[in-house]
């Protein structure tokens, strides 16, 4: 079986990261940190309903793209290359139930993991109004993903389909990390040389490498199979990652990746909030175990 791109595939890949880097640069990035900037950019949201972003999987008679599963992990690795903030995976499994969504003109959030991010900003809550009539802000850790908290729903319905849309977020950053930390090591030098020639840093570079393509063989896999547990065996994957890639990459940067400044805390942050949405890794391994 071949699992290759196909050359429609690695034009949407490409297409998708040129997008995104002209509209959400690392510039965008900080920007959106800002207290006083809007919550949530609705401008950037119908950008990405008018480049097809959330109508991917919409047949073309419904004024959709007409993809697969296989091509919306692609386009949501790159969401996740560039930390796009917004509640991206609840609208576009929204698209085709919620008028408005696939053209981004509305902003569709989910309650995920007993976790509902962006409450406060989005247009329509899914699920149950009783479920979320309750719900209580927290203090997230990702400075870019509001959170609230929905007492008694940590065990709801499963959604196999935006746990393989998480791990793809997951996967694009767990790929950006391992990049970001080979471009410094090659760059930061001590005593004469770049830090990259030290056994100590290509180990952990080489370890932040097999991490990402172990995940990205998986979540690609997942995505052809559409299998629930290969989705549970992805995510378990990504998850794991995305946090530990992050981690080794703060590493590498030394006392510079913890300053505010970098984006490598902001990476990590993100992955520890993806982790905590959707199936939980406990959940996740006592179904691989069960199937064995």
């Amino acid at each position: 079986m071949d699992f290759q791109l196909t050359d429609d595939q690695r034009a949407l890949r490409g297409g998708v990261r040129e997008l995104l880097e002209g509209r959400f640069d690392g510039a965008a990035l900080r920007d959106a940190l800002d207290p006083d900037a809007p919550s949530l950019d609705r401008a950037l949201w119908r950008e990405l309903g008018d480049a097809g972003f959330f109508a991917l999987r919409l047949p073309e008679e419904e004024g959709g793209v007409g993809l697969g599963l296989p091509e919306a992990v692609l386009a949501f690795e790159e969401a996740g290359r560039v930390l796009l903030p917004g509640p991206l995976v609840a609208t576009f499994l929204a698209a085709r139930d919620v008028a408005g969504a696939a053209r981004g003109e509305v902003v569709v959030t989910a309650v995920s993991g007993g976790l509902v991010p962006w409450m406060d900003e989005a247009d329509v809550v899914r699920g149950d109004a009783s479920d979320v009539s309750g719900a209580v802000p927290l203090r997230s850790v990702d400075p870019l993903t509001p959170l609230h908290r929905v007492a008694g729903s940590e065990s709801g319905a499963k959604a196999p389909e935006a746990d393989l849309l998480i791990a793809a977020e997951q996967l694009g950053s767990a790929g950006r990390t391992c990049e970001m930390a080979v471009r410094y090591a090659r760059e930061r030098t001590q005593f004469g040389q770049a830090i990259g020639a030290f056994q100590a840093v290509k180990h952990l570079c080489a370890q932040m490498l097999v991490r990402a393509e172990v995940a990205r063989g998986a979540v690609y896999a997942a995505a052809v199979t559409g299998d629930v547990l290969d989705i549970a065996g992805a995510k378990l994957l990504a998850d794991d990652a995305a946090v530990r890639n992050a981690r080794d990459c703060l590493q590498v940067h030394g006392g510079m990746g913890f300053t505010w400044e970098a984006d490598v805390h902001l990476h990590l942050k993100r992955a520890w909030v993806r982790a905590g949405l959707g199936q939980s890794a406990r959940d996740a391994e006592e179904g691989l175990a069960a199937a064995l």
